[in-house]
């Protein structure tokens, strides 16, 4: 009767809810068995007291079981002549308290349960230390790198991963740390849970897959995606000199009609992804990968566009965008980069006159409802640029003057760039703005 029940690894990985235990006994001892394990910090109020097929009440408890001395002290002295005995719910039913929880909070109420089920007390200390945001791709959730670095969480082992992957409703655990400073971009992910980071994601229609342990993905890059879709590439040649797992080389093939991509990347895990990725999305005959540092590319004067889609800087790819730029047109670039901006400095939105309004103008007609924010149309219909910091007009600036000075350089001959649009991507603190500047650059007749 007073076995120890303990709950299999091999129960844990299957993703359904965990197995909970419960001391069992009858209908008429069941509110003094509660009081008693509401005393003891025992009872589990994350999941429902439920009613066996056969009468008996099964009383949900924390941890992976309970000890002898609390089942002798049930039947000897809490309900004396009562029986009772471990079992496990195999599909516990979450309390009304817990269904009414938001993911955080439930992850909190988990993995403390847990905790304090193992005899390690539960701290404000650890509670601040649970993350409070996440990446889900699919069955696999990708945690923050500010979470979980008490000591105490390294005693806990392995199922403290299992718990909190059953708390938030995934079966692989994977944790972020900084990105590499390798060039190649490599995230710093360790994965905690789970015998693989593939992973699957849908961005308007075009399927990405990646290894989450190998490759970047970034959530926040979604409006620039969108915006690059919107627009209309049919025969162009575009060069993306930073393609990773195709965040921008798809959109351009998929949606903006480009004729062609060559597509430029030197991390070997993303460039297996691409290449996974440019086949199920069915346009791989639109596209040549060019394996390696993009600093050697032997291409040159062949296009129509050029993506620059590397943060927090770009610059070491601008004289070979310049060269591969089409000699006799020209084309344009959309340069990346992280531009700081100082609180208390003239934040306002730079003041425009007309005259300069054609500086701001963006050549492609693009579709309301992509826009939301903030940005204007003027009377010829075209699209003004949404509210511009100083900061990111003066950085435009310098970069304009930069890359025609290297143009002059690499053709040998002058020519004439104009900033079309600078489009903000997102924020990070404190106070640096990701932004993407598109510079029309044109050979002078």
């Amino acid at each position: 009767m007073g076995e120890n029940v303990v709950v299999s690894n091999m129960e844990r990985e299957t993703g359904k809810p965990v197995a909970v235990v419960a001391v069992v006994t009858e209908p008429r001892f069941t509110q003094r068995y509660r009081e008693y394990l509401e005393r003891q910090k025992l009872f589990d109020t994350q999941h429902r007291v439920e009613k066996m097929p056969d009468g008996w009440v099964a009383l949900p408890v924390l941890g992976e079981t309970l000890p002898e001395q609390h089942l002798q002290e049930l039947r000897n002295r809490v309900a004396p002549g009562s029986a009772c005995m471990l079992t496990r719910l195999p599909d516990p039913v979450p309390s009304k308290r817990a269904q009414g929880c938001s993911p955080a909070q439930k992850l909190c109420l988990e993995v403390s349960r847990w905790v304090e089920g193992r005899g390690v007390k539960w701290s404000a200390e650890l509670e601040a230390d649970l993350p409070r945001s996440w990446q889900r791709h699919g069955n696999l959730l990708l945690l923050s790198e500010d979470c979980f670095q008490a000591n105490q969480w390294k005693n806990l082992g392995p199922e403290l991963w299992e718990t909190v992957a059953s708390a938030l409703g995934v079966q692989r655990l994977a944790k972020r740390g900084r990105v590499s400073p390798d060039g190649t971009r490599t995230p710093a992910v360790t994965l905690l849970l789970g015998d693989h980071g593939w992973v699957e994601h849908v961005d308007n229609g075009i399927l990405y897959k990646f290894d989450v342990t190998q490759c970047m993905f970034s959530f926040g890059n979604i409006t620039e995606k969108l915006r690059v879709a919107s627009l209309s590439c049919a025969g162009e040649v575009l060069v993306d000199l930073y393609a990773g797992i195709g965040y921008f080389t798809l959109p351009f093939l998929v949606h903006a009609g480009a004729a062609f991509v060559h597509a430029c990347e030197w991390n070997p895990h993303a460039v297996v992804a691409l290449r996974n990725n440019l086949e199920i999305n069915g346009v791989a005959d639109r596209c040549q990968i060019h394996f390696g540092d993009n600093r050697k590319l032997k291409l040159s004067n062949i296009a129509d566009r050029v993506i620059l889609g590397l943060i927090p800087s770009s610059e070491e790819g601008w004289p070979i965008a310049c060269q591969v730029l089409r000699q006799d047109a020209g084309g344009i670039l959309h340069i990346h980069q992280n531009v700081e901006s100082f609180p208390g400095k003239n934040l306002q939105p730079l003041e425009v006159s007309k005259t300069e309004k054609e500086h701001w103008l963006y050549p492609q007609q693009i579709t309301t409802n992509q826009w939301k924010n903030g940005a204007t149309r003027d009377t010829r219909g075209k699209m003004l640029s949404p509210a511009t910091k100083p900061e990111w007009q003066r950085w435009a600036e310098s970069a304009e003057t930069r890359i025609a000075t290297l143009l002059q350089q690499v053709h040998g001959k002058p020519w004439k760039t104009q900033i079309l649009h600078i489009q903000p991507v997102k924020s990070y603190a404190p106070h640096v703005d990701h932004i993407v500047l598109d510079l029309e650059c044109c050979p002078c007749p």
